[in-house]
């Protein structure tokens, strides 16, 4: 068996000589695959490429195994694959999908049909959005949770394994709580959080981490004239002041849960329920979390880091002239990583000038911020439109592309007691004419041409004369026609 197209990546090295007993790996021992306790006999090279690559031997008479990485699960993991000669036919292959160093075979994978918005997939600390075409290697383990916590009731098993194929539970459900059912009597209560002093974000499971030290206030939403709810707790440490909310706008709907100062004995679940029976929990978990600290290499970038503490933010700018490649405000989150990597500062560059019209020429072409392009006209047209556009620190140009048109004169009129005599060059329907053509006029009998006998039809758009004019006048000689 040879692995599946698109999982190998690279090869990394070639196992030992056979021997007559299989040999074992690390951690192997407890693998549960048809490849244990079988001898080993010689195998054909297997159908993959070794270009490239780094071979301990290149004679697969004795290659009993064959290392490479492999592209797994829907962030594109490189796990270590293996595949493994077995009675003269390569088994495989086994990847160490999970952290335990042990290889495993792949089996089917998983993937979700179709996710309700409310729910969110966190696979190995990164929010997933989930579509039918992402798949999840069997083994492998996902968080779910409701996006908004407090305002739905998680109802069902938060970590979901891939089992050959199959989940291990059903998919959740996220229930709606009494601010979003018009406070419903059949509703769970929302859980507001409030911390005024101090840090909280929420983890995959859907759990909150509280940094020690913070002010903590959980709020049920419940209506006051039905009864007082009741705060319960797992947490042996203290005991907790509770209380309907003291000013005008929230003491007839929210019954409070206040942790002053929070310190690690007070994680645990919190649970309100209410005089009818419906209730909603959250877990807290106080503890220190950290991220690492931001290092900006770029010179061009300008951060504002608030700390790297759980919560803490970070915001970057670039100066004029450069566009920000990535997040520009970064949050430290309760996995102890920042919710995206540092941005960074590219130089901005406007997009290629491709004009539609053939005739148009682009010149002098600089895409940088500041940059110009410039254009220009075969002769006998125009430009309509900018002859410059500028590069703006947006990476778009100043102004449409411009385009050529072609340049007419108007129609010559022919002077009193005279007429156009001929043309070089052909008339538009209505009477324009062409750049360089020519216009000849002559006058009536007794009449003389006073002016340019001949125009001609300028690039700009304009006669190279004024119309000449008849005047009347007897003469023995001159250039006139019979009427």
């Amino acid at each position: 068996m040879t692995p599946r197209p698109g999982h190998m990546l690279l090869l990394l090295a070639v196992a030992a000589a056979a021997t007559a007993a299989e040999p074992r790996l690390e951690n192997e021992a407890a693998e549960n695959t048809p490849e244990n306790n079988v001898v080993s006999s010689r195998c054909n090279p297997p159908e993959l490429s070794l270009a490239g690559n780094r071979v301990v031997s290149a004679d697969f008479t004795v290659i009993t195994e064959v290392h490479f990485w492999g592209a797994i699960g829907p962030l594109g993991d490189r796990k270590l694959c293996k595949i493994k000669c077995i009675d003269g036919g390569w088994f495989g292959p086994l990847c160490q999908v999970k952290d335990d160093g042990k290889f495993h075979p792949l089996l089917r994978n998983c993937h979700f049909k179709a996710l309700p918005p409310q729910l969110l997939v966190t696979y190995q600390n990164v929010s997933i959005e989930t579509d039918s075409k992402k798949v999840f290697p069997h083994g492998v383990e996902v968080m779910v949770r409701c996006r908004e916590v407090g305002s739905y009731k998680l109802l069902g098993e938060s970590v979901l394994e891939c089992q050959n194929g199959v989940w291990s539970h059903p998919l959740p459900i996220c229930i709606p709580t009494t601010t979003l059912t018009n406070f419903s009597d059949e509703s769970p209560p929302t859980l507001m959080i409030k911390v005024p002093t101090g840090s909280s974000a929420v983890e995959p499971r859907g759990e909150l981490a509280v940094f020690p030290g913070s002010i903590v206030h959980l709020e049920c939403a419940f209506s006051r004239k039905l009864g007082n709810p009741e705060w319960t707790w797992t947490s042996k440490f203290r005991e907790y002041m509770t209380g309907w909310a003291m000013s005008a706008e929230e003491r007839d709907w929210k019954y409070r849960l206040s942790i002053y100062y929070s310190k690690p004995q007070d994680s645990g679940e919190f649970t309100c329920t209410t005089p009818i029976g419906t209730s909603n929990t959250i877990v807290i978990n106080v503890k220190a979390i950290h991220c690492p600290l931001l290092e900006v290499i770029d010179p061009h970038v300008t951060a504002r880091i608030e700390g790297s503490r759980m919560g803490h933010t970070a915001s970057f700018q670039c100066p004029v002239g450069f566009f920000l490649n990535g997040t520009s405000n970064l949050t430290c989150e309760a996995t102890g990583h920042w919710s995206s990597p540092p941005p960074k500062c590219l130089p901005v560059q406007c997009p290629s000038v491709n004009p539609v019209d053939p005739r148009l020429d682009v010149v002098n072409v600089n895409r940088s911020y500041g940059g110009r392009v410039t254009f220009s006209c075969p002769w006998g047209y125009k430009l309509t439109g900018p002859p410059n556009l500028d590069c703006l620190s947006n990476g778009r140009w100043s102004g449409k592309v411009p385009q050529c048109q072609p340049v007419h004169c108007p129609p010559p009129q022919p002077p009193p007691n005279g007429r156009i005599l001929e043309t070089g060059g052909q008339a538009l329907s209505d009477g324009r004419y062409s750049v360089g053509s020519a216009v000849q006029f002559g006058c009536a009998e007794s009449y003389q041409l006073m002016g340019e006998p001949t125009i001609v039809c300028t690039e700009r758009g304009f006669w190279s004369h004024s119309p000449p004019f008849c005047k009347y006048q007897i003469l023995s000689f001159g250039f006139y026609y019979k009427i």
